[in-house]
């Protein structure tokens, strides 16, 4: 496999099934994502366990994700399941009411809406394609007058736009379901709606807990859609191992218009921090009843890649489509090409660059040999997959092989760009560590008589964070 962007899919009705879910993965599939915002704690263990089986039928390790629901900030249901409503009229949200909705008033999944508006405040409904202005606060009744009208059925999100909700990032259900998600040990747990780092050091410390009977910690991956965020960014990277440029919610906060440049800055950011990063949300929308993409959509899948970000994600394209195994196969095509016209600017990433770890140099040092000497292959011996991790965050055609003898951190070596994650033995001599990777690599057909590559390791073996020696070898 030559391509280095990863895929993300979500699963569900459309590929659930094993065939599906099989053909998915000989697709593309790098990481499967299991969405907590529907389903029971029993559907998404016994997900859990199938992608397991089919991934390993297939001959190939992918990761799982998690994905919390995070706070529902909805409307309630109506009589009849929809209602129209109209610009100009008045529509009244009703955090008391709990009966059916109608055309004047509907109830709230969010009690707190009352005291988080105020006169003046525009809410943003179904993911901003109603829009209403609040005219006052009358207890616990947000009445509003309809800017943009149109229907409005069952359940939708409510966002206030600039932010400014107070509800929670982790409520109730989410600790439920991070002990679900720890029962089948998720590589990645997503947390939906982190304010700030204090968010994502709390749902790390219940994931360490409740992963603690099977010595599970996953990594945490915070999903940026909230205005609040955006100045809180640097110290939500520094309290997760990656982060989502979830443009949904974020779209309907900030407005479509400021997306793109803040996609473009997270996706720097991270890879600066060398923290892992997913775009995501409508990458192929089309396809979920089309068989091929639009043009804009092959140009938005391109563009994520070209920013350099580690994967990008499918959500209803996969989860309720017509086509999941068309979308990956085409993402996967848009990827590679994408990739083919991207620059290599080893020389200038590393100016004025500063490496305080040895073990970090090392990678760095890699990169720069592999990239001038043309090597076909970087190999990094690695029990925690950081070595992996740090080459993955720079450009270069050259593909990063991540040898491990850990499975957790094979699958999630699977989300790094650029780096192909590989089981083999725990070796304590190193001259036979690396007669063993060459002699795997040689096997696999990456390697052959002549070929250079760069190998990376630790001495002594078996110590994570202990990479200190780099070889350039030529194979016999």
């Amino acid at each position: 496999m030559s391509r280095a962007t990863k895929i993300v899919a979500t699963l569900g009705p459309a590929s659930s099934s094993p065939e599906i879910l099989a053909q998915m993965i000989r697709a593309g599939v790098d990481v499967v994502r299991l969405n907590f915002s529907h389903g029971k704690a029993q559907d998404h263990i016994d997900r859990a366990t199938l992608v397991r089986e089919v991934a390993r039928q297939a001959g190939r390790e992918v990761a799982i994700m998690a994905d919390l629901q995070g706070p529902k900030i909805r409307v309630g249901k109506f009589d009849g399941g929809k209602t129209m409503l109209e610009p100009g009229q008045k529509f009244i949200l009703d955090a008391a009411y709990n009966d059916l909705g109608n055309n004047d008033r509907v109830g709230l999944d969010y009690k707190q809406l009352p005291r988080d508006v105020k006169p003046g405040d525009t809410l943003l409904i179904n993911d901003g394609l109603l829009r209403l202005t609040v005219d006052g606060v009358h207890g616990e009744e947000v009445h509003t007058t309809v800017v943009i009208g149109g229907e409005l059925s069952n359940n939708k999100g409510i966002n206030k736009a600039g932010g400014g909700l107070t509800a929670p990032a982790l409520t109730a259900k989410d600790m439920e379901d991070i002990k679900t998600a720890m029962s089948f040990q998720c590589e990645y747990l997503a947390v939906s709606f982190p304010k700030n780092a204090t968010d994502m050091e709390m749902a790390r410390q219940l994931a360490n807990v409740a992963g603690e009977p099977w010595r599970h910690k996953p990594h945490l991956i915070a999903k940026i859609e909230r205005s609040e965020a955006i100045p809180m960014l640097e110290a939500i990277l520094r309290a997760s191992d990656g982060i989502m440029v979830a443009r949904g919610d974020l779209a309907v906060e900030v407005g479509n218009a400021a997306v793109p440049a803040l996609q473009k800055r997270m996706i720097r950011m991270a890879r600066e921090m060398d923290k892992v990063v997913i775009t995501a949300t409508q990458m192929m929308e089309s396809m979920i009843v089309n068989p091929v993409p639009t043009r804009a959509e092959v140009s938005d899948v391109a563009n994520a890649v070209l920013d350099g970000t580690d994967a990008v994600m499918l959500s209803a394209e996969t989860a309720s489509g017509k086509y999941p195994v068309e979308t990956i196969t085409q993402m996967a095509a848009i990827a590679l090409e994408a990739e083919a016209a991207d620059d290599v600017t080893i020389e200038t990433d590393f100016t004025n660059k500063h490496f305080g770890r040895i073990d970090q140099s090392i990678a760095m040092g890699a990169l720069f040999t592999a990239h001038h000497l043309g090597c076909k292959a970087i190999i990094a011996l690695t029990e925690s997959g950081s070595t992996a991790l740090w080459m993955s965050r720079h450009n270069i055609k050259v593909p990063i092989y991540g040898l491990t003898s850990g499975v957790l951190s094979q699958r999630k070596m699977t989300l790094y760009r650029n780096v192909r994650p590989l089981l083999m033995p725990a070796y304590t001599d190193r001259d036979t560590a690396l007669a063993k990777a060459e002699t795997l690599l040689v096997e696999l057909g990456v390697l052959k008589p002549g070929d250079t590559y760069a190998i990376t390791c630790g001495e002594p073996m078996g110590y994570p964070g202990g990479t200190n020696m780099l070889k350039v070898c030529r194979v016999d």
